[in-house]
């Protein structure tokens, strides 16, 4: 009986003490300001007294004892503990459940209470309240005060009659815009809407694994722009643009990024490193490099610049002062070992596409010192035997016999697949697709260029019934708004980079003294010609194709005098040709070239036919008056055939460096996307692991 009396009082006692212990943690939840503590520590994690006390809002002296109450409380109750050795107060695990229940409570309140209440997109649940919608609608819309009243009584009457068991931001949002189309207000829908993407498309993405190649980066990549994409199309572009892009007319590239970085961009690295690479305020997290003086220096710098760089121009990057800045650092034994290296460690650089931005160094090969120039080669092709789908490349630029020293190693390269442009004017400064530097004949060390607009000339020439006059005035029609579309692009790139949105662009001077181009791209030129117009004759076909180079050149020129920016024509290779075929057989039930599934782009030659052509040659005598009629660039591709052997291919590289301004030598290569494996013969499965996942390179 005593025993059963002594368990009974220590059983009371047990519950009275735990009794105790709630309502004292209970005690210390009834403050706003204790409260606070716990979710600051729960987001930001361990801080210090001073850190902790300046985010919790006690900044004054005054206040200092009203903090240490509060911190003490809940030291006292252990939601809050103390590491001694660091000086650094944390969450508990108690404390964390505490605040779980606390934002239970809080939210459970509100429910009960029986009225109507909003998930918000700032994650949290609020009552509702009408006037949100009217201000929304007056600030993002510039709805009449007046008027907002009136729609959010509408919305408002809609949002109790139906009593919506799971309301939120987003579906008040497409009740106002319901309302808005309604009556009409199609204007105020579009700058209310909300942009983003089906919750079936996400989850169709995470599930994927075509989708998500590298990961998360790709994931998180995709899906910012698509948001982006969708942002630049349906609300920045002009109407007319947009709709002529979406319709099929014309094709911009990389949508998006169209409105928040460049295309392209050429820096001179000599000049970018003479006082080290100055990030200013941005990117803390990353080492500054003072001015290079050795080997190891532009090794290291070349990998920096490139991990930036890449963040900052969606489809290619061109680094000149490559052979100047290596001159400085004198000479090394090991440079071949060391740019290797380098170029390894600078393929780990983020993009916003799988394959772009691609990256070229260029090398003057003139003057330069055969040695480094030997290093550079052999380094790189090391690099390039490394990695599946390399998005490093080289420029070689030479005015005269010397690139013939240099062919052997050059067909090597080629042969695994590496991304190498020849340019035989060193004056014209081209990138790896082919872009001109200077449309105007300055030469400014940092320069932009805006070139992700391509105008689909089969379908000009398809809807000209076979008049050549008529093909070019709707050709002249079609670039008047393109070019004003890249003026407003350049007006607003220019403020962000101002701003400082690309701080290494930023820090090249490029407000000051840097410089934009604006560059026009004709896809499906012969085709439209030949096939379309019915010009089959070469020699009749070519004169027609001058006339519109030149009534090309001609327009965006005048246009462009308008709004003062300096407007260029390319025929370059981009990712529109695929889309406008599809388009153009949906639109018109047939394919309007012979070739299916694509336009041409540029110029294309087999690597089989260079070896045998001279420059009277027709295809290298029209490649050449082209080349000077185009102001923004040619893109002449060489297709190297897997079944050539070496001397065939060094034969044909050297035959094309003597007569051709530029060309990009080409072999396709295979990737498994399993493995990683690459191998130059096409087949239905990896030779390695057996997969069936093969990528074409270029």
């Amino acid at each position: 009986m005593e025993l059963s009396n002594d368990l009974e009082t220590t059983k009371g006692e047990v519950f009275h003490s735990a009794s105790r212990r709630v309502r004292m943690i209970f005690s210390v939840m009834a403050s706003p300001n204790r409260i606070d503590i716990l979710r600051i520590l729960n987001s930001k994690g361990p801080m210090t007294y001073s850190e902790l006390k300046s985010l919790a809002g006690f900044k004054s002296k005054k206040e200092s004892g009203k903090f240490a109450y509060h911190l003490r409380k809940l030291l006292r109750q252990s939601l809050v503990a103390l590491n001694k050795a660091e000086r650094r107060y944390t969450i508990t695990n108690l404390g964390k459940l505490v605040l779980s229940l606390a934002r239970q409570i809080e939210e459970r309140s509100i429910i009960e209470r029986g009225k109507m209440y909003v998930r918000t997109s700032n994650q949290s649940i609020k009552e509702f309240n009408s006037h949100t919608i009217i201000q929304s609608l007056v600030r993002e819309a510039n709805v009449p005060l007046e008027l907002a009243q009136k729609i959010t009584e509408e919305v408002e009457n809609k949002i109790y009659k139906y009593q919506t068991a799971y309301l939120t931001a987003p579906l008040i949002r497409e009740m106002v815009n319901s309302v808005l189309i309604e009556h009409g207000y199609e204007e105020y829908r579009n700058k209310l809407v909300r942009i983003g993407m089906p919750v079936f498309d996400v989850m169709q993405m995470m599930n994927s694994v075509e989708e998500v190649g590298n990961g998360i980066e790709t994931l998180i990549v995709k899906t910012a722009q698509n948001l982006l994409s969708e942002y630049f199309v349906f609300s920045a572009l002009p109407k007319d643009v947009a709709d002529q892009h979406l319709a099929g007319d014309i094709h911009i590239s990389n949508s998006g990024t169209w409105g928040i970085i460049p295309d392209s961009i050429f820096v001179d690295m000599n000049e970018l490193t003479e006082e080290g690479i100055n990030l200013r305020g941005k990117f803390l997290e990353v080492s500054r490099i003072d001015s290079i003086k050795s080997v190891d220096d532009f090794c290291t710098s070349f990998a920096l610049l490139n991990q930036i760089l890449s963040r900052e121009a969606s489809s290619t990057i061109l680094i000149d002062g490559i052979i100047p800045l290596l001159s400085k650092c004198g000479n090394d034994d090991s440079l071949i070992n060391k740019v290797a290296k380098a170029l390894i460690v600078g393929s780990g650089a983020s993009s916003y596409m799988p394959t772009h931005p691609i990256t070229s160094l260029n090398i003057a090969i003139d003057d330069a010192d055969r040695k480094q120039v030997d290093a550079l080669l052999k380094g790189y092709e090391i690099y390039v035997r490394a990695t599946p789908i390399p998005r490093i490349g080289l420029n070689l630029s030479y005015s005269n016999s010397t690139i013939n020293d240099y062919t052997d190693t050059i067909s090597s390269i080629v042969r695994v697949g590496g991304l190498l442009a020849l340019v035989g004017d060193p004056k014209r400064v081209r990138n790896f697709l082919g872009i001109c530097k200077n449309l105007n004949g300055q030469r400014p060390s940092t320069v932009i260029s805006l070139q992700s607009l391509t105008i689909n000339l089969p379908r000009l020439a398809y809807e000209s019934n076979k008049d050549e006059t008529y093909f070019r005035a709707k050709l002249a029609l079609l670039l008047k708004p393109a070019v004003a579309a890249l003026s407003m692009r350049k007006k607003t790139l220019t403020d962000l980079i101002r701003k400082g949105l690309t701080p290494l662009t930023n820090s090249t001077q490029f407000i000051q003294k840097g410089g934009t181009n604006l560059v026009i791209n004709l896809i499906g030129l012969r085709e439209s010609i030949t096939n379309i117009l019915g010009y089959e004759d070469r020699n009749s076909s070519f004169e027609v194709m001058e006339k519109v180079i030149k009534t090309s050149v001609e327009v965006v020129a005048d246009k462009g005098k308008q709004s003062g920016d300096k407007v260029g024509i390319s025929m370059i290779t981009d990712d529109s040709s695929s889309r406008f075929a599809v388009l153009d057989t949906e639109r018109y039930g047939k394919t309007l070239t012979s070739i299916e599934n694509l336009y041409s782009q540029g110029v294309n030659i087999p690597a089989d036919d260079m070896i045998n052509l001279t420059k009277e040659s027709a295809i290298i005598k029209e490649c050449n008056t082209i080349e000077k009629l185009l102001n923004g660039g040619l893109s002449v591709t060489m297709n190297v055939n897997g079944s050539m052997n070496d001397i065939d291919v060094k034969a044909a590289i050297e035959n094309a460096a003597y007569m051709l301004p530029f060309f990009r030598p080409v072999m396709k290569v295979y990737v498994c996307s399993n493995c990683g494996q690459k191998n130059t013969d096409t087949g239905s499965e990896c030779n390695t692991c057996k997969s069936p996942h093969i990528l074409q390179t270029q």
